[in-house]
């Protein structure tokens, strides 16, 4: 079905470029009209003539046409396909660049008659082929480009960071969530640390048998994750064993001591034996009293 749409397609096609040629050369075809034909005759069957006859021809040359299309289609696939997603990206826009420029420049060339719409497919196709292959050679000077603006933001990033404490987050603020919409506003400075046995006890949450403590694990993962990829603070995962001690609370505890670091927590209890330990906490439940109007 699909098939005989496009072959259908492809005869209009011919019957539209079997009007176009017939149009462009009628002062030709006038000049050698036979006498015995009249005027009206040929001004009206011609271009019948050759509208019926191109949609014939395309019509029956459609499968070829097709395949040919299909050749061409799996080959600029395949060529995209094994481009580099840098020189993909490059070149696609300076495509879509040329293609404007082209647009600008065909424009009034469009109007020229016989010659002006030969030229401006002409303009699309070599301004097109310009900006592709323009893309592609200039795709590793645009990613230095690039690669040098997320330096330069990870430099701001760590200058800012310079004398503030770590701050260490416990399983609890990071299940919470709201800990990474105060890192996006900016309000904490300093590294953020994760230690790996906050990690382990957010992938044990998130593998529980029990639905609820499933999803919050998972969530915290998803946190976790968010928190990652801002731009806003550093965040380090920090590998320190601490083996004496099997408690996750009593371990943050003691690689804040070891780390100089702040223990930043929702946890109440968590929250009072820091202070009885003199350790630097922040407590989130406690940030949001203090801005509630």
């Amino acid at each position: 079905m699909i098939k005989r749409v496009i072959k259908y397609i492809i005869s209009i096609g011919g019957a539209t470029l079997g009007f176009f040629i017939y149009y462009v050369t009628q002062n030709l075809l006038q000049d050698i009209k036979p006498e015995y034909i009249s005027k009206s005759v040929f001004d009206i069957g011609l271009p019948i003539l050759f509208i019926i006859s191109f949609a014939i021809i395309f019509y029956i040359l459609s499968p070829y046409i097709i395949r040919q299309f299909q050749k061409i289609a799996n080959y600029v696939q395949n060529q995209i396909l094994k481009m580099p997603l840098p020189e993909l990206i490059t070149s696609i826009i300076a495509f879509i660049v040329s293609i404007v420029v082209a647009y600008l420049l065909s424009n009034p060339i469009s109007k020229i008659p016989f010659i002006g719409i030969p030229l401006a497919v002409l303009i699309y196709i070599f301004l097109g082929y310009i900006g592709i292959n323009v893309g592609r050679i200039r795709k590793d000077e645009i990613s230095k480009y690039i690669q040098i603006k997320k330096i330069t933001t990870k430099e701001k990033t760590n200058k800012k960071n310079i004398g503030a404490s770590p701050k260490i987050l416990d399983t609890s603020v990071i299940i919470d969530g709201r800990i990474s919409d105060i890192i996006k506003t900016g309000f904490i400075e300093g590294k953020i640390v994760v230690p790996t046995f906050v990690l382990d006890e957010l992938r044990y949450i998130a593998d529980s048998a029990d639905d609820l403590k499933r999803v919050r694990g998972r969530h915290g993962l998803d946190m976790l994750n968010e928190i990652q990829n801002t731009s806003k603070v550093v965040v380090e995962i920090d590998d320190t064993k601490i083996e004496d001690v099997e408690e996750v609370d009593i371990k943050l505890l003691r690689l804040a001591e070891k780390i100089n670091g702040c223990v930043v927590t929702n946890d109440y209890n968590l929250n009072k034996v820091a202070q009885i330990q003199n350790i630097k906490i922040l407590n989130i439940n406690e940030l949001s009293n203090a801005v509630k109007p």
